[in-house]
């Protein structure tokens, strides 16, 4: 059977999806904004045996180039960019909607397909961002620092503080510098969280819709969120499939 890459391209990460019609293997690489076209070849070469087509989401346009040649050159496919042009079954009411990003575009088309036409989605990745989609359409979006960005931003300005990792806190005051530093990031951001998802259904008259919870920073709040929200760290790859029927 003729597989099919599903690749979502973030700034900090690369995860890519192998199947047809459906996500059936994983995989996860950290994004190298420096890396040539050959580079890359080298790295994911791998992945191609029996695949004919690729889906892609990216917000990072050098790496797009990059991509574009080992495809083409290497493996003679041209792949599909989420972008202008291209069916999503996601409608865009915003100011300029060339504007949103190609991984909003596929998370929604992906919640679509498995969660219904409203939903807000919240994707944890380099920056934290709220997409709100109502019958279908995006109404609106708010992008605020990601965990891990805001985390390394103050470890490089604050020289008493080492680099640590997050872990789950089991109190909201630390007693200790791990702690205090686990107990405010996390907490902070699912108090966060919780009130911009609050102020958003707040214009709504129904409240239960759902809210999906995305992204490679997103596994360190499970356990933390309120328990009606759903982590799905598959939705971009999942809306690429979509994308990719739609575009058949």
């Amino acid at each position: 059977m003729d597989m099919k890459l599903y690749i979502d391209i973030g700034n900090s990460d690369i995860v890519i999806g192998k199947g047809n019609g459906s996500i059936e293997e994983t995989y996860r690489y950290h994004t190298d904004m420096k890396k040539s076209g050959d580079e890359y070849y080298a790295l994911l070469k791998h992945l191609f045996h029996d695949v004919d087509d690729v889906v892609i989401a990216s917000v990072a346009p050098i790496v797009n180039d990059a991509f574009k040649t080992f495809m083409q050159r290497y493996f003679g496919i041209r792949p599909l960019f989420v972008g202008p042009g291209v069916k999503t079954g996601v409608r865009i009411k915003t100011d300029y909607p060339q504007e949103v990003g190609a991984d909003l575009v596929a998370a929604a088309a992906g919640a679509i397909a498995h969660y219904g036409r409203d939903a807000i989605i919240i994707d944890m990745g380099t920056a934290t961002t709220f997409t709100y989609m109502e019958e279908g359409e995006i109404k609106g979006v708010s992008i605020t620092i990601g965990l891990d960005t805001s985390k390394d931003a103050l470890v490089e300005r604050a020289q008493q503080l080492l680099q640590f990792e997050f872990q789950k806190p089991e109190k909201i005051l630390g007693t200790n510098t791990i702690e205090a530093l686990n107990a405010g990031f996390l907490h902070g951001h699912v108090f966060q969280i919780e009130g911009m998802v609050e102020s958003i259904l707040s214009a709504r008259e129904e409240k239960d819709i759902p809210v999906l919870v995305i992204g490679g920073s997103s596994r360190h709040l499970e356990g933390l969120l309120p328990k009606h929200y759903r982590f799905d760290e598959h939705l971009v790859l999942k809306g690429l499939v979509a994308i990719s029927e739609k575009n058949e």
